[in-house]
């Protein structure tokens, strides 16, 4: 087997509407193309040995051990892969379950399809499963050490992904809500929302969070200073630099016991409590030392350790923390003890579970001393044996939820204390003997006060309620009633995407909303680009909505896009699709335009539920999407007499209709005439049907938006087909004696939906043409036969970048079309496209029209524009209604 590419989906995909993370495997069977599992030797035998637990995969037969019977019954080695990559990260703790295998329209080669948690183990777990399996086919099984190997690898890889246990409660809780939610590249930021109205977190601090709170809190000294002169009990303390000071310090907080600490520790590093002698008190020194310059020394309270949680003023969890310790058997060594403690699953390393497993220091051999116990003594039952000083669930210790105990006094304190500190999330650390009575009543203090405080002890209390404290964190940032979405409008079609897209951004701009879209040009915020290049793919829509000045997102969504990386958004308000039509087929695996349909539908099916499918209805394809459409539908149309419009809209729907040379909206029986498309630019004064169609998708696209008419009309006057606003779409020029007209033209269906403003043209029509080098062969023999009844002359051109095919092959087919339609045609072949467009601009006639559709829109343009075109190329075209304006019955199906 052969792995030919690996590819790793992002939001909703051509596989999937609901998985959003997939990776996707071409793999090439080679020798096993035409070998199902049953006739592989040994196969069967050494894959249930090595990976026994397939037996839980119930796959087509729909019971336990249903994917082992379709291997004993013959399957093929891609569906065999796909359920392998799976259970490799069931195996290293990733729970996944959804897979599809597919054979290309290249026989053996097929498209393996698997879910994932991690990119990065996603990945692996594919490449993993190859190797397993080709280990059986050729051995007959897969070495132990290797597996063994491959999940650990994977568990690591899992485990460096993991968000940590509070990033993960918040997360959950704003999926909940379905708030979106993404990882930022830098400092484990997490941002929620989209846009203007998105916050920030890092762990459990917010983008709400005072970064003088944040100091304050750190500064432990200051924190008791603030509090004491505030009137809340805290511990009677100072700070010392040096040993020499250690004796005088101990003296000023009242003697023995004592507590000493580092000033800017965390996790309960270097902390000793209930210290007793000076020699104790010098070790203790040391070891707060080598954590902090500064060392605190305080008076050391009796009491039980709790956490106080408080958000946006409020208590919402309270937790008694109990530090590390085992509890005796009569049986077992206290190491035997722990060893057993942490064989509990929810125990691991650092931050990485529920709870953390137990380890030994410095303070752990004291109090073991203290209590006169080894490691080898053996606990009577039920005797307990503290293992560290401090209550923290990052060294061991356990959680008990208090939340229901805590006195009503104490919680008036823990949220004056969080707002003198000056947070919104506080941790706050009590030490009392009784939380059910007022801190004063029992020598209760409050020890310090915690910035980005963990949420795992109040998540998953070791016992009592777990506290959904995820959801107050929620409503601070996100009130009740507030959105934390953008608008997004995604737009995908074989062609018009980029004009329909630069369109409705218009509209939204001149709404006064600040927009952010992606164009096949490039990327763009408000009136400013960002980056340029092709940017229709998720990696731009994330830079869209992580964007805090765009209110609306307008993204043009290509087919590449989603095949290579998915939509890159979760859901989209408004769908458009505009036509679907033969082009690139043959590249990714489709290979019909149903196929086509297919993938674009994907735009259309990620709506929002409360959102607008706005769908062709003049194309079947696309009509026919609203099958599988869970949002509402409004259609547009060039035919007010088509018949799906007209029970749409007598139900009740709306959609956008050209009728009596008016743009208008239907719904119901009423109509709402925007404007005549001879006072729309962008439809060349009603020539240009493709262009009507357009403007029809995105004045229907805002309208469901609630933009209103009058901000629609006045954007449609304002929006023109020129190399500011729509570089390389319907570009024209006016060069005095002649016009010239750059369009992106580049695939049958656009060619045809051009020519619908060609030949009204009414002097010589003179064609610059050619095409992409990646498409088939019949492909440029239509764009020969299309040209050859649009132009009166034609100069057939080829690309500079051929994408694999030899120099000159391209034309060649092209010139078989003009050959075969017109063969009397009057055409030439010149391949450099600048000396072909400059041949045609020398030669073109008085009154002519030259057609340039580059592969370089730039290039073309700028040796147009070399040529001092007049101001204002479509001045001739507004004054009056053309000869010829096109009717609404004459389009249908052209766009």
């Amino acid at each position: 087997m052969k792995i030919l590419k690996i590819q790793t989906l992002r939001g909703p995909n051509y596989w999937s509407i609901r998985r959003h993370k997939l990776v996707v495997m071409r793999l090439d069977l080679e020798e096993l193309a035409d070998r199902p599992s049953n006739q592989i030797p040994g196969f069967y035998e050494g894959l249930i040995q090595v990976l026994p637990s397939l037996e839980e995969h119930f796959c087509s037969p729909g019971c336990k051990g249903g994917f082992l019977s379709r291997i004993r019954e013959g399957t093929m080695m891609g569906h065999i892969v796909e359920h392998v990559a799976l259970e490799l990260q069931e195996l290293a703790d990733m729970s996944v379950g959804f897979g599809r295998t597919r054979e290309t329209s290249t026989p053996g080669t097929y498209q393996v399809v698997i879910e994932y948690k991690d990119e990065q183990a996603g990945r692996y777990a594919a490449r993993a499963a190859v190797r397993l399996c080709h280990s059986i086919v050729e051995t007959g099984t897969y070495p132990k050490e290797e597996l063994e190997q491959d999940l650990l690898d994977l568990q690591e890889m899992w485990s460096d992904a993991s968000l940590g246990p509070s990033t993960e409660t918040i997360v959950k809780e704003a999926e909940a809500r379905g708030v979106p939610w993404a990882s930022l590249s830098a400092r484990a930021l997490v941002q929620f929302g989209y846009g203007i109205h998105q916050k920030r977190m890092q762990a459990t601090l917010s983008s709400n969070t005072s970064i003088l709170g944040v100091e304050l809190a750190s500064d432990k000294e200051s924190t008791k200073q603030i509090l004491r002169e505030a009137g809340v009990p805290v511990p009677r303390g100072t700070v010392i630099n040096y040993l020499d000071d250690l004796q005088d310090a101990i003296q000023d907080v009242g003697g023995y016991p004592i507590v000493i600490k580092p000033l800017d520790g965390n996790h309960g590093r270097g902390i000793t409590i209930n210290i007793t002698s000076w020699e104790q008190a010098e070790e203790a020194y040391d070891a707060a030392k080598e954590v902090s310059k500064s060392v605190i020394v305080e008076r050391y309270y009796q009491g039980r350790d709790h956490r106080v949680l408080v958000v946006n003023g409020k208590v919402v969890a309270v937790a008694e923390r109990v530090p590390a310790h085992v509890v005796g058997d009569g049986k077992l060594t206290i190491e035997q003890l722990i060893e057993e403690t942490n064989k509990d699953p929810n125990r691991g390393e650092g931050h990485q579970n529920v709870l953390t497993k137990i380890t030994l220091d410095r303070t752990s051999w004291q109090l073991l001393e203290r209590q006169g116990y080894t490691l080898e003594t053996v606990l009577p039952e039920g005797q307990i044996c503290y293992l560290r000083a401090t209550a923290n669930l990052s060294t061991g210790g356990i959680a008990v939820d208090r939340t229901d105990d805590i006195h009503p006094e104490n919680v008036w304190i823990a949220q004056r204390v969080a707002k003198i500190i000056g947070l919104d999330i506080a941790g706050i650390d009590v030490v009392t003997p009784d939380i059910t009575k007022p801190l004063r009543e029992v020598d209760g203090v409050i020890v310090e006060v915690n910035a980005a405080p963990g949420f795992r002890m109040h998540v998953a209390p070791s016992r009592g309620i777990a506290r959904n404290v995820a959801a107050p964190v929620m409503d601070m940032l996100f009130p009740p009633g507030t959105p934390s979405r953008i608008p997004i409008l995604a737009i995908t079609g074989t062609n018009g995407k980029t004009t329909t897209t630069r369109l409705i951004a218009h509209i939204y701009k001149s709404a006064g909303l600040t927009v952010g879209y992606t164009t096949t040009d490039a990327t763009y915020i408000g009136d400013y680009l960002v980056e340029k290049g092709d940017n229709t793919g998720p990696q731009s829509a994330q830079l869209i909505l992580q964007d805090p000045t765009v209110e609306v997102a307008v993204l043009e969504t290509a087919r590449g896009g989603i095949l290579r990386s998915g939509l890159g958004f979760e859901a989209s308000d408004v769908g458009v699709v505009l036509n679907v039509a033969a082009d690139h087929l043959g590249i990714g695996d489709i290979d019909t335009v149903e196929q086509l349909a297919d993938l674009k539908c994907v735009v259309a099916e990620a709506v929002l539920p409360k959102g607008y499918a706005i769908l062709n209805a003049d194309d079947p394809l696309v009509a026919n999407m609203a099958k599988r459409v869970k949002a509402q539908v409004a259609y547009f149309t060039m035919n007010p007499d088509n018949q799906l419009v007209k029970e749409h809209t007598g139900k009740g729907g709306v959609a956008a209709v050209y009728e009596n040379g008016y743009l208008s909206i239907l719904k119901g029986d009423w109509t709402l005439r925007i404007d005549q498309a001879v006072n729309v630019p962008l439809t060349m004064a009603g020539r240009a049907p493709f262009m009507i169609a357009n403007a029809l998708a995105a004045a229907l696209a805002a309208f469901v938006q609630g933009v209103d008419i009058e901000t629609i009309r006045t954007a449609l006057k304002t929006f023109r087909a020129s190399v500011n606003q729509t570089p390389g779409r319907m570009n024209i020029f006016n060069l005095g004696k002649f016009h010239a007209l750059v369009d992106y033209a580049h695939n049958p269906h656009s060619y045809e939906a051009l020519s619908g403003f060609v030949r009204n043209w009414p002097g010589e029509r003179i064609g610059v043409v050619g095409g992409p080098g990646d498409r088939r062969d019949e492909d440029f023999i239509l764009l020969g036969k299309l040209a050859a009844e649009m132009f009166d002359r034609i100069i057939v051109k080829e690309d500079d970048d051929t994408r694999g095919r030899p120099r000159g092959d391209a034309s060649a087919l092209i010139v078989k079309g003009i050959q075969q339609t017109k063969p009397d045609s009057r055409y030439e072949a010149i391949l450099d496209e600048t000396t072909a467009v400059n041949s045609a601009l020398d030669t073109a006639s008085a009154g002519s029209l030259v057609v340039i559709l580059p592969e370089t829109v730039s290039r073309a343009i700028a040796l147009i524009q070399s040529r001092n075109p007049v101001a204002d190329p479509v001045q001739h075209l507004n004054g009056a209604t053309p000869t010829n304006t096109v009717q609404p019955t004459s389009v249908t199906n052209q766009v």
